[in-house]
């Protein structure tokens, strides 16, 4: 994902506050191991930037003019279950404009409700997410709101991990996402922070291209 230069900054200076306030953990030598059984030298819970406000402040501030910059259109921001969520509200309340929000399964009591917040049939929506891997939730969660009738502008999110797979995706769904920050530009930053070693650059480069099968 090419940037330009102030995209690049603000790619470069959430990298660098994700990595200090440990949102993104790397360790190369334990891996961590995801849900789908992948094992992975990246940890990354952008739900702690919620805990600095600092930090907290400064996403809000960039989603809502990422917002503006590439959804001019927008009326309303749908956050995606569940990190999404007081992201996405964090936006919408600096844009002033509505919020709703998707869950991944119809609630199972009440109205079970899938969408929750007022359906606006016709209203153009940014999808917002924390973080990006596959697309596959992000994906599911734009469907939704097409299937209720919304239309989606895009996706917004803080991180992706750049997976060759997430761009497939994305492009077979002809949704536009724009991310804040990405993988590679957190090695950039990482390897000048001191985090990790020239050495761990190229294990650490592999393992984007080939998560599934990546040893370490």
């Amino acid at each position: 994902m090419e940037k330009n230069g102030n995209a690049k900054d603000i790619a470069l200076k959430v990298a660098s506050d994700l990595l200090k306030i440990e949102a993104i953990r790397l360790n190369k030598e334990k891996p961590f191991t995801w849900s789908s059984g992948w094992k992975s030298p990246i940890y990354c819970d952008n739900r702690m930037s919620l805990s600095f406000p600092d930090t907290r402040t400064y996403i809000k501030q960039a989603l809502a003019d990422a917002c503006k910059a590439y959804f001019p259109q927008v009326e309303s921001i749908a956050g995606v279950a569940t990190a999404g969520i007081p992201q996405g509200a964090l936006v919408a309340d600096e844009l002033n404009i509505p919020f709703i929000y998707v869950r991944s399964s119809p609630k199972g009591h009440g109205m079970e409700n899938l969408i929750e917040g007022k359906v606006v049939p016709g209203q153009k929506v940014v999808v917002l997410e924390d973080l990006v891997s596959t697309g596959g939730s992000s994906l599911k969660a734009a469907e939704s709101l097409v299937k209720a009738g919304y239309e989606v502008l895009g996706m917004l999110a803080i991180f992706t991990y750049g997976f060759p797979l997430a761009d497939e995706n994305f492009a077979k769904a002809s949704i536009k996402l724009h991310c804040l920050s990405d993988y590679s530009v957190m090695l950039e930053k990482a390897k000048e922070l001191g985090y990790v070693s020239q050495n761990d650059l190229a294990s650490l480069e592999e393992w984007r291209k080939d998560p599934a099968n990546w040893k370490g």
